[in-house]
């Protein structure tokens, strides 16, 4: 396999089971297949969804919290557990994991931006997996803000490919793929293995938010892609439940659907952040 710097988003109903907590088998099983992939020679990033919900099932709570202090708190004590076990499982695998936690000032001043990509370059140059997620603690802008640069982590995945001059942006979804059709209303559909454009009828295959997937929905992966393609790095949305896949994707395998990235014009993210 030629070496890649790969960008790994995993959704929250990959990591957590029903009830909120930590669904620690597929926590396990995606540390010890990024592990062996960095084993190989490629630079991996983690970015890593699921903080609020497991900070709020810790909590003792069992719904998500509505107001924006608890939801906040939540966050802090959710990102303490996802780091803890992360760091937990690398270390069993002779990997070391930094915390790298965004929110949207830090892409909007110039300075910051070039010292996270430093930052990004330093750390897996030095065989470090960079885990990253929001900075929701601290943040209220992209929990609540009408005027967010992130939303969502399908986004902030795109954004630290971007940061990462990334070859490849994978992301670990609770379905296949981009289908033809909404796959609970038509068992028969066919799942698009390839886009070569995202256009609108990509983006009306999408639907709304959380119509297909996650909590965010395909719309947001769509946009993630659209991102990412306009700067050449492809992205690969699959099934986050089976992480040995990742192995075939980097082998060039049609695994879930692939967005063939196509440099263009400069992006609102570059707009926004130069």
């Amino acid at each position: 396999m030629k070496v890649k710097r790969i960008i790994v988003k995993v959704g929250t109903s990959t990591l957590t089971n029903v009830d909120g907590k930590i669904n620690l088998q597929c926590m396990e099983q995606l540390v010890r297949v990024l592990s062996d992939i960095q084993s190989k020679g490629h630079e991996v990033v983690l970015v890593t969804s699921a903080a609020i919900t497991v900070g709020y099932s810790k909590m003792g709570l069992s719904t998500r919290p509505k107001d924006l202090p608890t939801i906040q708190a939540a966050a802090a004590v959710g990102q303490c557990e996802l780091v803890h076990m992360y760091d937990r499982l690398f270390n069993e695998y002779g990997r070391t994991a930094a915390q790298i936690l965004l929110d949207a000032t830090d892409l909007e001043n110039a300075e910051r931006k070039q010292n996270l990509s430093n930052t990004f370059n330093a750390l897996l140059t030095r065989g470090i997996i960079p885990i990253v997620n929001e900075n929701d603690s601290v943040s209220h802008t992209e929990i609540r803000s009408k005027n967010k640069l992130f939303g969502d982590n399908d986004t902030l995945s795109a954004i630290v490919a971007l940061l990462c001059n990334a070859n490849l942006l994978i992301n670990l979804s609770d379905v296949d793929g981009l289908y033809a059709a909404d796959p609970k209303k038509d068992c028969n559909v066919h799942l698009i293995r390839e886009v070569s454009e995202i256009d609108d009828r990509i983006i009306a295959l999408a639907g709304g938010a959380g119509s297909v997937c996650g909590t965010g929905g395909m719309i947001t992966k769509i946009r993630a892609a659209r991102l990412v393609t306009s700067h050449g790095i492809d992205m690969v949305i699959t099934q986050g439940s089976r992480p040995k896949a990742l192995y075939d994707i980097l082998n060039g395998a049609a695994i879930g659907t692939r967005f063939i990235g196509k440099p263009q014009a400069i992006s609102q993210f570059e707009r926004r952040t130069q």
